[in-house]
């Protein structure tokens, strides 16, 4: 189980969401946010009396619309968010149960990447760290 401690920080929980190709390799879902105009992970804010493991799952499919199961813890990444403040969001290896993409107010776009071009796509070091950091399949 992954751990946040300090309660002055803002705490959130997300997923590295993986799937197979059609040729077999890893692919990725990363997500572009429109008011931001940015591509990241999926992921969002820790309601009281939530697990990080309950708002990673219910995060992932308010912002995808995907229906996931937790395969593994994957780290956490701390910064400073556009409003000042600091933020912890830890994140666990996904994987897709079932449903379907529909885009939204928040996220418009999804796209399915190896994860060399995640890599390239997102437009967060820390994002971009956490998954060259990782062994992923």
């Amino acid at each position: 189980m992954l751990e946040i401690a300090d309660v002055n920080v803002i705490r959130a929980a997300g997923g590295v969401v993986l799937r197979k190709s059609r040729s077999g390799d890893t692919e990725i879902a990363v997500i572009h946010r429109p008011a931001y105009d940015d591509w990241t992970l999926p992921k969002g804010k820790i309601e009281p009396d939530e697990s990080p493991e309950d708002c990673a799952l219910r995060e992932v499919r308010e912002e995808t619309g995907l229906r996931c199961e937790l395969l593994r813890p994957l780290g956490c990444t701390a910064y400073v968010d556009r409003r000042g403040r600091d933020k912890v969001a830890c994140y666990w290896v996904m994987g897709v149960r079932g449903g379907k993409f529909k885009a939204g107010i928040e996220v418009d776009k999804l796209l399915w990447l190896p994860v060399e071009d995640a890599v390239k796509r997102l437009s967060y070091g820390r994002d971009k760290t956490l998954l060259l950091q990782q062994d992923l399949p």
